[in-house]
């Protein structure tokens, strides 16, 4: 009898379907965007999701990853950003909530402030047209230039630059490696983050809180209101992210936006 109910017991168990949990698989650029989501991935998998991180380094494949279905959802960028995105490649990608704003810095190895630029010294920002308009206007704020109005302004809207800046517009991730070349940088917090800098400490000015540039998790339009991106934001917007980046990531010049 107890061979029977033996038998009939592991007959029963492999009846039973096991129930794997399903796969959020998510684009993000390294830091700060990388470290927030592993503390998401535990907080998921309570929900029955495994979270897989998929790394990129560069600001427009994780929307055409995200775009072409590669991905469930990616978290890299601010809504000027992603709007700028969606107009020029009709994307049809929309954010589901924000996370974190990472403030753009001056950087520079060769000068201490701002005050110590000379005339005909090179500046390189980034070229995307959100955050070259970000560092831009960045620069006009502390009095170094001046622009014209709009919100997608380049190096060619200058229309004034007393000290005959040189201009430098290159991809966000190579600008920590200009500073050996050029006098000063604007650089993205997640870029200096990566390259050891320290955006509280090392940037000679930086945007203040009050930046609207917010870090957002996007999917597919289709995709905003299923169970998947609802537990994926839950999770982001949690208390123990929320903890995270105060503990961590201030004094790195990142703060929570929710």
């Amino acid at each position: 009898m107890k061979r029977l109910l033996l038998s009939l017991a592991m007959i029963l168990t492999l009846a039973v379907p096991s129930f794997a949990a399903e796969d959020i698989v998510i684009g993000v650029t390294p830091f700060p965007h990388k470290d927030i989501m592993l503390v998401v991935k535990p907080l998921l998998a309570k929900d029955g999701y495994n979270l897989v991180i998929k790394e990129f380094t560069d600001y427009v494949q994780p929307n055409m990853a995200l775009a072409n279905g590669q991905l469930f959802a990616n978290f890299f960028q601010h809504a000027p950003y992603l709007d700028n995105m969606n107009k020029e490649k009709n994307l049809g990608l929309v954010s589901i909530g924000k996370v974190h704003i990472e403030p753009l810095g001056v950087y520079s190895k060769k000068i201490k402030k701002l005050a110590d630029l000379k005339k005909g010294d090179a500046i390189s920002v980034p070229n995307d047209p959100t955050n070259e308009a970000r560092a831009l206007r960045l620069l006009e704020a502390n009095g170094i230039i001046k622009i014209k109005p709009g919100a997608l302004v380049t190096v060619a809207d200058i229309t004034e630059n007393p000290l005959g800046l040189k201009f430098h517009e290159l991809d966000a991730a190579q600008l920590p490696r200009t500073l050996d070349d050029v006098t000063a940088s604007v650089i993205n917090t997640n870029f200096a983050g990566e390259a050891g800098l320290i955006p509280a400490r090392d940037a000679l000015v930086i945007e203040g809180s009050e930046s609207p540039y917010a870090n957002i998790i996007v999917v597919r339009a289709a995709d905003k209101d299923s169970p998947k991106a609802k537990a994926l934001i839950k999770a982001a917007q949690s208390p123990e992210v929320k903890a995270y980046i105060e503990k961590e990531l201030v004094g790195k010049g990142i703060m929570p936006s929710f």
